[in-house]
């Protein structure tokens, strides 16, 4: 076989490698990227095995205790002529036999609505760190994009400053300029790279904080644009008693109202069935008896009552704490969406008017100093004020995303 022959098949496979390694590394997009942070979560895992364990306990909620089995002698002569004797005493029995315990019927009912409650309890807890997962992936995202486009404008920034110095140069060359243009054009290079490598360490961090939600696919480049969330406050508000916080006070007052019902049960009599069989000596008759015992709840006072009274303090708690958390959302909700108007208020005016006006002010130092009528440092001077509104047109943007991300994955009737 030649070498050329033995070689395709490698170029075959490193071939098929690269391809794959390429289909692999997808850019990553928003919602990809809520997607996977869902998938890969501990803490979702944990909350779906915790539902899980809920839905396998109801299944025995009212099940019966489980029976007993009973095994011992009965009347055995310790003294005379026939001690020790299992088989010559007529009474001495060798017994064998099976005992059920049976708590009363609204007891074995509380239980039931108790272990029903929890499973919806524990849904409810599963679906509430599903949308804090999602919410704190998208933040993490927005954040990443906003970095990234803060870092893109300094590359362009970077390619417009070193068309700047080689223009003074130029005009230095021809005798046009003062030296001391060419040291500030420089110094403003300067200046530019100490803001770029902060911003390449801020992208680094919001990889970092990115990846501790969807792990390697953070280090692949993001897809699309900043994600267009729209906040209507009217279904907010609407939809605030359906927060999972609120929403799990339902159940849990369920529970505590079954386990009142217990409690409230503990008053009626449980009862208990007793079979067994008597072995006697050859010379005499084997026997069966029947047994049934019940409980006798005559101290209630100072028993049954005071299980009562705990069980319902607990829903007086339930109902106080409902009330707390309500009013915290409810503030949590006003500031957020005050927040958000007023971030959408700066948004419109830096891109309809403070921006056009800064590009139109670099437009004109920069023409001024072409012609010799403007002096370099209201040219840098205006591109610094241009800069920093860009900066702070992409900061807003990202606020903006990421109150309403807080805002949709919090009180929205979003279904994760």
């Amino acid at each position: 076989m030649s070498k050329q022959s033995m070689l395709l098949p490698l170029l075959g496979v490193f071939f098929l490698v690269g391809v794959a390694h390429v289909a692999g590394a997808a850019p990553l997009s928003f919602s990809a990227a809520l997607d996977r942070a869902e998938k890969l979560s501990p803490s979702v895992a944990a909350k779906t095995a915790q539902w899980d364990a809920a839905r396998a306990a109801a299944t025995s909620a009212d099940a019966l205790p489980d029976p007993k089995l009973f095994v011992g002698i009965d009347n055995l002569p310790v003294t005379g002529p026939d001690s020790g004797s299992l088989s010559r005493d007529f009474m001495t029995m060798q017994k064998i036999g099976v005992m059920q315990d049976v708590p009363n019927s609204d007891k074995r009912r509380a239980r039931l609505d108790a272990a029903t409650a929890a499973i919806v309890l524990a849904e409810i807890e599963r679906r509430a760190e599903r949308l804090k997962v999602r919410s704190e992936t998208a933040q993490a995202w927005i954040k990443r994009h906003s970095q990234e486009q803060r870092k893109a404008l300094f590359d362009e920034l970077d390619r417009e400053n070193r068309l700047l110095v080689t223009a003074v140069r130029a005009q230095l060359a021809a005798g046009s300029v003062q030296a001391a243009d060419v040291v500030m054009a420089k110094q403003e290079a300067l200046q530019l790279a100490d803001r770029r490598d902060e911003l390449t360490r801020d992208l680094v961090k919001s990889k970092a904080a990115l990846r501790r939600y969807v792990g390697a696919e953070a280090d692949e480049p993001l897809a699309g644009d900043m994600p267009i969330l729209v906040v209507d406050e009217g279904p907010l508000r609407q939809h605030l008693g359906h927060h999972p916080d609120l929403a799990a006070f339902e159940p849990m007052t369920q529970v505590a109202q079954a386990q009142l019902h217990e409690a409230e049960a503990a008053k009626q009599s449980d009862w208990g069935v007793q079979l067994g069989y008597q072995k006697r000596g050859p010379q005499f008759s084997d026997m069966v008896s029947v047994q049934f015992t019940f409980d006798l709840p005559i101290f209630t006072r100072t028993r049954q009552e005071p299980a009562i009274a705990v069980k319902q303090q607990e829903l007086l708690r339930i109902d106080a704490e409902r009330e707390e958390m309500l009013r915290d959302h409810t503030a949590e909700l006003d500031s957020a969406l005050a927040d958000y108007a007023l971030l959408a208020r700066q948004f419109e005016r830096l891109e309809n008017d403070s921006l056009p006006l800064a590009k139109q002010k670099v437009d004109l130092q920069l023409a001024a100093y072409r012609s010799g009528k403007g002096d370099i440092s209201s040219l840098l001077a205006a591109r610094r004020e241009w800069i920093e509104l860009q900066m702070k047109r992409i900061d807003i943007e990202g606020q903006r995303a990421t109150v309403a991300a807080q805002l949709i994955y919090t009180y929205g009737a979003v279904q994760p």
